[in-house]
């Protein structure tokens, strides 16, 4: 009598960036390399692989997750969405617009590498807490590293748009 072979693929169908997708996976492929590798969607960034950084957040189902501790297999059935994706999200495309001209205004994004997931993040909360304070600002953004700006711009991006969005002079 032999043995069981262990599992080493799954078929999973997700829905990224509101397109339909099904593949054939690894079971150990994290999210993260399943969309930068397998689907070619690289605004998602690898940094750490221990979700520390927050280079990898991407959206699953509505919530701000790290790609690169979600399994692929995990996301059978989610909605995915990237930051290729965030832009032309219904309401999300203009907070996204917003977001994108006040950093690019205010020179948030320097190298880049933070900046998808930054963005992702600060929408969620602009969504969810659109009057946030800079205190706010600076906790919702705490899980995701910056190397290069040392974080001042990128909060005063995010205030920006928190303060035009409720009316008031950024």
């Amino acid at each position: 009598m032999s043995s069981p072979q262990p599992v080493t693929e799954a078929d999973i169908a997700l829905a990224v960036n509101g397109e339909n997708v099904a593949r054939r996976v690894p079971v150990r492929q994290n999210l993260a390399d399943f969309l930068r590798d397998t689907l070619g969607l690289t605004g998602t960034h690898v940094g750490c692989e221990h979700g520390v950084c927050g280079a990898c957040t991407v959206r699953c189902n509505g919530a701000i997750v790290r790609a690169c501790l979600m399994l692929a297999v995990q996301a059978d059935g989610a909605e995915i969405v990237t930051i290729e994706g965030a832009a032309v999200e219904g309401d999300n495309a203009d907070v996204m617009a917003d977001l994108q001209r006040e950093f690019h205004q205010r020179n948030a994004l320097q190298c880049g590498f933070c900046t998808p997931a930054m963005l992702l993040t600060a929408a969620e909360l602009i969504t969810v807490r659109p009057q946030a304070s800079r205190d706010e600002i600076r906790t919702h953004l705490s899980g995701n590293y910056c190397r290069c700006t040392g974080y001042q711009s990128i909060v005063d991006a995010v205030e920006a748009v928190c303060r035009k969005r409720a009316g008031a002079q950024p």
